[in-house]
């Protein structure tokens, strides 16, 4: 037998797969359902479907973790880590939208939930490594440095949620879909019999699940309406339930058309002004829907050795984005400058996740600041 692991178990079908796939290759294998969320406790009662329901959807989720399990032959805990989600990643959450970013929970949930504290109680439980069932890929060179790659399966990598764990937490852990695409996962789970074979993928925010996100934001930073202003003519065009609600580049929701004097096209988000409560759009195309350069804070390199000059890589700022070909400037993890020709709406609050052109994951951080063409930082 080899070692030890603990592996994150959700209920779905990714990490039923990789407790088969660990024992299969001779692993240990106990799961471990993380509860990191309670509705009452923390409030979330606007934007929350689930409250009506004879059951909550992460106790759904945990039936069908004790199920698999079952099927599967391996030992089930379950943890809490309410707190530690609320303190690590819940506030940071809130904190961003207060500041009119738009976070990524899911990226910090990794860090300070699923690879810190989850790691944590692995080792203090006898365990030698733990487990996701990312996909992600995981290689290990000859001089022993562990490299994070993209998955397999490009359509379902989540190396962008992954850039922000620590080298030491990467070196900690195994991801077995690494090399299986999602198809194949499901059709091996219906051979196996597994009862969540067809379970359809959580979403939503992080351990939180589905909701209706103005309304759950709501829960938290109450709506307080202004104005839709035209940045290109400083007109006042419309109105807006909550300026923490909007993120750039967004179109829908902003229930503003058929006004006198513009083309019927759709007007975009461009920025946001916290302190007065304004939110600026413009239609395409205009030069307020472009930065040159942004500053990264928060960096995180997934390397033995931190680069020392400009470099060029690709580059993605949010998960379904494209690779984006960028020069990087490393300062400090707090100064990386990212320069680039012209990108549309990038958003502060985002994460910036930076890969080379075969695939490997060199590590990310959060977008701060934006800048203008003539290197001035765009204030809206």
């Amino acid at each position: 037998m080899k070692d030890k692991i603990l592996l994150g178990f959700s209920g779905g079908v990714d990490s039923a797969i990789s407790a088969y796939l660990l024992k299969k290759d001779g692993y240990d294998v106990t799961g471990c359902f993380m509860r990191n969320w309670d509705s009452i406790t923390n409030n979330d009662i606007y934007g929350n479907p689930s409250l009506t329901g004879s059951k909550c959807s992460q106790e759904l989720d945990y039936d069908d973790a004790k199920l698999a399990a079952s099927q599967l032959g391996i030992n089930l805990l379950r943890v809490d880590f309410i707190e530690d989600y609320w303190e690590k990643v819940f506030m940071y959450f809130l904190d961003e939208y207060k500041q009119g970013r738009t976070p990524n929970p899911d990226v910090f949930c990794n860090r300070y939930i699923k690879f810190d504290s989850f790691r944590k109680y692995a080792h203090e439980h006898g365990f030698n490594h733990i487990a996701m069932g990312h996909y992600a890929k995981k290689i290990v060179s000859n001089d022993g440095e562990a490299m994070l790659y993209k998955a397999k399966d490009l359509n379902k990598d989540q190396s962008y949620f992954l850039s922000e764990i620590t080298y030491e937490q990467l070196n900690d852990t195994y991801f077995p879909l690494g090399d299986i695409t999602k198809i194949e996962v499901r059709k091996l789970a219906s051979e196996l019999g597994l009862s969540i074979a067809n379970k359809k993928d959580s979403t939503g925010v992080c351990f939180i699940g589905e909701r209706r996100f103005k309304e759950f934001l709501a829960n938290y930073l109450p709506a307080k309406k202004g104005d839709i202003v035209d940045i290109v003519s400083n007109r006042v065009i419309g109105s807006h339930t909550g300026v923490l609600y909007y993120t750039v580049g967004q179109h829908r929701g902003l229930n503003i058309g058929g006004i006198i004097g513009y083309k019927n096209e759709p007007f975009f988000v461009v920025g946001k002004d916290v302190s007065r409560n304004i939110l600026y759009v413009a239609q395409e195309d205009n030069k307020y829907m472009y930065s040159y350069k942004c500053r990264l804070n928060r960096f995180n390199w997934l390397l033995n050795k931190l680069p020392n000059q400009k470099f060029k890589c690709l580059a993605k700022f949010r998960y379904r984005g494209l690779d984006m070909p960028v020069e990087v400037e490393y300062v400090n993890p707090d100064e990386v400058y990212i320069i680039y020709d012209k990108y549309k709406y990038i958003a502060k609050g985002q994460v910036c996740v930076l890969y080379n052109e075969d695939g490997r994951c060199l590590g990310g951080g959060t977008i701060i600041d934006t800048y203008n063409q003539d290197g001035s930082k765009i204030e809206y």
